[in-house]
This record gives C-alpha cells, sequence and structure tokens, in this order.
C-alpha cells in the first residue's frame, strides 16, 4: 500500500471518529431535553431515552479514548521521560508503550468476551436494538487504542516494529509460559510499575493491576469490561460529558475575555483587585471546565499580562495563575462533585449529586477568598494605574456578558427548583452554552468551529472515561479481596479519636494527590475511606469535600501535578521555577482544607438547610 493511500485512510478514520464523537455528543445534549418535554404531553411517549442516552456515553468514551490515542494525549503520571534524551528516550518510549498496547490488547479480548456473553442473554436498549452491540465499542476502542500505543512508540518504522514484537512478546510470556499465575504476579506488576515510571498511560497502570490481579487469582479478565461498563452507563454519568461539553463551548467562544472584562471592572481599580479577578474568572471557569486544565490555557494568556501591568512580580503572578486553575473544583457543576457522588453512593454512602454541589459552596468560597487576599497581600502597595471604580464601565460590561453570567442561574434553577433531573440539567446547560456562543455572540461557527471544539471535548472525556473504567475494575478486586472491610477493622482499632482520624486522613490524600490524578483517585480510593469514616462517624458530604480539597491540593503537588504541567507548557517556564512559584498557594490551600476538615459546618450547614 502506497504512502498516500495510507495517509488517505488515517484521514478518512480520523474524520468517521471525529463526526461519531460530535453525533454522540449533540444527540446526549437533545434526548435529555425530549424527554424533559415530554412530560408535559404525557399522550406523547418515547420510551427508551435514558437508555439510549447512557450507552452514548459509552460511546463517547470509547471512541473518545481512541482519538485521545490517535493525539498521542493520553493522561500519564510520570514525566521521567521529559529528562531523557536520545536512545534513552526512545527506549523508554518504545518500553512503555508497547506494555500498555499489551495491556489494552488484553482488555480488548476480555470485551470480546463480555459483549459475546451478553449476546446471549437478549438484552436490549430499546427498539430491538441488542445491547451487545453498544458493548463492541469496548473491544473496538482499545483495539484503536492499542493500535495507536504501538504507532506512537517510535517516530519511525523501527522503533514501531520492535515496540509489536515486545508487545507481542509480552502476550505470548503470559499466556503460554509454564508455571502458574500466581508465581508471576509480582514481576508482572513489578513491569507494570516500571512502564508508568517510563511514561505508561493511567489506564494501562490500573487496567494492567486489574488484569493481573483477576488473572493471578484464576477470576475470568471480562470481570474488567463488565465493571467498565456498568460504570460508564450510571444513570447519573451523561452530566460528566454534558458539562464538560458546556465548558468547551465556554472556554473556545469569548466567554474568557467577556468575563475577565467583567471582573476587572468591578474589582481591577483596587488593591490586589487583578489579584481578586483572577481568582474570579478562574473558579467561574473551572467549575464548567471539570478542573480539567483548560482554565489555564484559555485564561492564562489573558490574565498574565493584567497581573504584569499591575506590578505583580513574575514569580508571584505564575504563582497565583497556576494556584487559581483548580479553584472552582468545588463549585457547582464541577465534574469531581458530580463522580464522587456516583462512586460513594456505589460504596453505600447514599450521597446525592445536589447535597455535593451544595456542600461545596461554602468551602469553594473560603478558598477562593484565600486566594485572593494573598494575592492582595503580595500585590504592590501602590499602584500607578489603579483607577476609581466607574459604575458605567462595569454596567457595560455586566451588559456584554450577561448571557454567559447567566449560565450558573440557568443550571442550578433548574437543578434545585425541582425543574430537571441532573442529566437534564447538564444537557440544557450544554445547550445554553451552545446557543449563547454561536448565535448570540457568535464567536463559533457551526460549519468551522463546532466539529473541532467538539472533538477536543469528546477526546478529554474519552481520556477521563477509560481511566475510569479501569479503575472501577481494580476497586472491584479490591472489594472482593475485602481490603476495606480490613481497613476499617484496622483503623478503628488502631485510631480511636475521630480528629485524629480526619488529620491522618489528610496525610494520606495529600500522597495521593502526589501520586494520583484525580480522577482515578475517586474511583480507587472513595470505596476504601467511606466504610472508615462511617465508622468514625463523619458525615459522608463532609467527608466528600474534605476529600476533593485535599485532591485539589494535588493539582499544585510534584510530581504529577497537572497545574505545573499546563503552567510550565502555556507560559514557557521551567518546571522547577513553576513548582517554585506555586509554593506558597500550597501554603495557601493547605490552611485552607485545614479550616474546612476541621469546622464541619462549612460542607453541612446548606446541604442540610436546602439538601432535598
Amino acid at each position: 500500500m502506497s504512502e498516500a493511500a495510507v495517509s488517505g485512510w488515517r484521514r478518512r478514520a480520523r474524520d468517521g471518529e471525529n463526526l461519531v464523537v460530535t453525533v454522540a455528543l449533540f444527540a446526549m445534549m437533545l434526548l435529555p431535553l425530549l424527554e424533559s418535554a415530554l412530560r408535559f404531553l404525557p399522550k406523547l411517549r418515547v420510551s427508551g431515552i435514558q437508555s439510549f442516552v447512557q450507552h452514548l456515553t459509552l460511546v463517547v468514551g470509547m471512541v473518545g479514548g481512541a482519538i485521545a490515542a490517535r493525539e498521542n494525549r493520553l493522561l500519564a503520571l510520570s514525566t521521567v521521560t521529559t529528562f531523557l534524551h536520545g536512545r534513552w528516550k526512545s527506549a523508554a518510549t518504545v518500553f512503555s508503550h508497547s506494555v500498555a498496547a499489551s495491556v489494552a490488547a488484553f482488555l480488548c479480548v476480555a470485551g470480546v468476551q463480555f459483549a459475546l456473553s451478553e449476546r446471549t442473554t437478549g438484552n436490549v436498549i430499546a427498539y430491538g436494538l441488542p445491547t451487545w452491540v453498544a458493548q463492541l465499542f469496548i473491544p473496538i476502542g482499545f483495539a484503536l487504542v492499542a493500535v495507536r500505543l504501538l504507532w506512537h512508540a517510535g517516530e519511525g518504522w523501527r522503533g514501531r516494529v520492535v515496540a509489536m514484537l515486545s508487545a507481542a512478546a509480552c502476550v505470548a510470556m503470559l499466556l503460554w509460559l509454564p508455571v502458574s499465575p500466581a508465581q508471576i504476579k509480582w514481576p508482572a506488576i513489578a513491569v507494570l510499575l516500571a512502564a508508568t515510571v517510563l511514561g505508561a498511560p493511567v489506564f494501562s497502570t490500573l487496567g494492567g493491576a486489574a488484569l493481573i490481579l483477576f488473572w493471578a487469582e484464576e477470576t475470568p479478565i471480562a470481570a474488567i469490561p463488565i465493571t467498565h461498563y456498568s460504570l460508564v452507563v450510571n444513570p447519573s454519568l451523561p452530566t460528566i460529558p454534558l458539562f464538560t461539553l458546556a465548558g468547551y463551548f465556554l472556554a473556545e467562544g469569548g466567554a474568557s475575555r467577556r468575563l475577565v472584562g467583567v471582573f476587572n471592572a468591578l474589582f481591577g481599580g483596587v488593591r490586589g483587585g487583578p489579584a481578586v479577578v483572577t481568582a474570579l474568572v478562574c473558579a467561574f471557569f473551572t467549575s464548567f471546565t471539570g478542573a480539567s486544565g483548560v482554565t489555564i490555557l484559555a485564561l492564562g494568556g489573558l490574565l498574565m499580562p493584567v497581573l504584569l501591568s499591575a506590578k505583580y512580580s513574575e514569580r508571584n503572578a505564575l504563582g497565583l495563575l497556576t494556584g487559581a486553575g483548580s479553584l472552582g473544583l468545588l463549585f457547582p457543576p464541577c465534574l469531581p462533585l458530580i463522580l464522587y457522588a456516583i462512586i460513594s453512593t456505589q460504596a453505600k454512602a447514599s450521597i446525592s449529586i445536589e447535597q455535593m454541589f451544595l456542600g461545596g459552596i461554602l468551602p469553594g468560597v473560603l478558598l477562593v477568598g484565600l486566594t485572593a487576599w494573598w494575592g492582595i497581600s503580595v500585590g504592590p502597595k501602590q499602584t500607578e494605574e489603579r483607577k476609581p471604580f466607574d459604575a458605567a464601565e462595569a454596567w457595560r460590561a455586566i451588559w456584554e456578558a450577561k448571557w454567559e453570567l447567566l449560565l450558573p442561574v440557568v443550571t442550578l434553577v433548574a437543578l434545585f427548583g425541582g425543574f430537571a433531573t441532573p442529566v437534564e440539567a447538564a444537557a440544557l446547560t450544554a445547550l445554553y452554552a451552545f446557543i449563547v456562543e454561536t448565535f448570540l455572540y457568535r464567536d463559533l461557527r457551526i460549519v468551522r468551529d463546532m466539529p473541532r471544539v467538539v472533538t477536543e471535548c469528546g477526546l478529554l472525556i474519552g481520556g477521563v472515561l477509560l481511566i475510569l473504567g479501569v479503575a472501577n475494575g481494580f476497586t472491584n478486586y479490591l472489594v472482593d479481596a475485602q481490603v476495606p472491610a480490613k481497613m476499617v477493622e484496622w483503623t478503628t482499632a488502631s485510631i480511636r479519636s475521630p480528629l485524629m482520624f480526619l488529620l491522618l486522613l489528610n496525610l494520606f490524600l495529600l500522597v495521593v494527590g502526589c501520586l494520583m490524578d484525580i480522577y482515578s483517585a475517586i474511583v480507587v480510593v472513595v470505596p476504601l475511606i467511606v466504610p472508615i469514616g462511617k465508622a468514625f462517624g463523619i458525615d459522608p458530604v463532609h467527608l466528600g469535600i474534605i476529600f476533593l480539597a485535599n485532591l485539589e491540593l494535588g493539582y499544585l503537588t510534584p510530581p504529577v501535578g497537572m497545574n505545573l504541567f499546563l503552567s510550565s507548557y502555556r507560559f514557557g517556564k521551567p518546571m522547577p521555577e513553576v513548582v517554585r512559584s506555586v509554593l506558597p498557594m500550597l501554603a495557601v490551600f493547605l490552611v485552607g482544607v485545614l479550616l474546612i476538615t476541621y469546622i464541619p459546618p462549612l460542607t453541612t450547614l446548606l446541604p442540610r438547610l436546602f439538601g432535598k
């Protein structure tokens, strides 16, 4: 096959995947609103809408994960390869990608086994469409991920062929080695950890660990796609891609410029005003973009000149922007709040998404206030450019951004007013953001911009759901091994005071935040700590906000703090410089976490007053 033919085939495959993700996300946005509208027309009934939306989430997750692999943007924990060069870097990439591709290949086989077993049940999504047809996206997605990991293992065919042979050797060794699986469990785990250190994606670490542990126990590996499927089609999970879609519409439109204009007009003239502006606008953006780093990329270029022109030092400006990038994590409708509610409910905590939304508001305000205070304290004492408050200018800025400022109102009124379920509120939010940025402000063009924006959103969602699905399989192994029960028994026997438990929990979660991304941490760690918190009588919403506040620190904590990497990339600064600049913000966030931990009413007051 000629090079031109290969290039044409790859282009058609890319366009097809982009189209699938775009159509699926728009269908997910419109179908819940159709179901909501049909409540007022009882004679018109359309069955199966919820099931279709849930399975579209599966489609977006697997195809989006394949797109993330195609663009070589699967999330990895390690940064070791950034310090390697030449042959050492090439060897590390070949090794880590071949191991990851082996894991993806096994997950593909497990997915085929799962879909074929489901085929015999005769289950349907709706209107006669078999469930196993949607489940086939699991093995298809993992197969594409495996192929693309091998493709990106080298810049030329030599590296790719070596990676292919290495992956084949890994598979053959595990299948035909003449020893029992239990005997090579720990050597296999050691190889997996080495690949992780050298840059293997997060999903391969968690999925590989689950495969090895299930295999050593002689449990069918189809158990992993079963748990993957059960999580991804959870009735509440479509809220994650839908709120992410709304955030991407805002980030890719002109919302960042207009919101900076509003907060700058309101607070820019006071001492430390630029810091207040930074804290507020970052919190607003992150609450919709899901603490995914989009905030730093979207707002960094706008806010850095504002801070520097206000005579902030470059180090303080860099530290403030890096820290503020995750500020909105505790505000509704941020994605970690939703995911925590889903996973903790599976762990028998019975927390609703609405309770988590309410519980995060006051702690979120506290962290924003502490960040603004620090920004004011390190700001210049006198600024020549400071100007008095201009009410007319502020009103013009508010009027220009009025539609975007109404977005949280639309979301919260729909959700807490009882007009919509969480999924319907998320769909309404996404549709509202789409209309605002496309038709009212016309910052996005449907033909020119929309496929790119929606595909980028699908890439992020796919990368996250890929991790969540396999992490759920790993968690199920821990539950089967009675790890949570043993932890409860040991902890309650060793620790008597709930206050001491909370202190040790904070220390434990700081370590977790240093080593894991927030999404996999929620899926893996929450089922372990929820039973312990229940044993000590900790309010489940309070425990959840403590957990997320600690993980918010993880965005700033080496070695895998996502904001550190994004800030280094966005502002062109070496990593050591970014780490030094963010140390004061780490201290500020630590104070906030301790206040959230030991003043429970900050978290529990609003859920008790307004929670259903």
